[in-house]
């Protein structure tokens, strides 16, 4: 089943992680939104370089450092994602217990692992 998800730290360098993953959800079927620094196309998918209006949005999935992160707490919290992934490096124990608190399921895992392995 298709899950809409919501990549923030997307990068069209094809040597991110955030760009493997993006590529990895669109084989799998997955739909992508995508949000970073700078402007592109992954994969014919627009990169927002602001926070767009989003609907449906199953899982967000980080890529961005937890000093980055405080400016997408309440964007992420008011798109009531079922979960949001932090990838090796963006733990971030504040906004996952304000993640939890709102009902959101915080996961530190990693997107390329679980598409893998088949536990996404």
């Amino acid at each position: 089943m298709s899950k809409k998800t919501l990549i923030i730290g997307a990068s069209t360098d094809p040597t991110r992680y955030a760009f493997l993953a993006a590529n990895r959800l669109l084989y799998h079927g997955h739909e992508i939104e995508l949000i970073g620094r700078d402007q592109g196309k992954i994969g014919g998918n627009e990169i927002h370089t602001s926070k767009p209006a989003l609907e449906r949005v199953d899982t967000v999935t980080m890529y961005i450092s937890p000093k980055r992160q405080p400016e997408y707490y309440e964007y992420i919290v008011g798109l009531k994602p079922k979960r949001v992934i932090f990838n090796p490096g963006t733990e971030n124990p504040e906004f996952e217990a304000l993640l939890a608190k709102n009902k959101i399921e915080p996961l530190e895992a990693c997107t390329l692992v679980m598409l893998s392995t088949g536990q996404y």
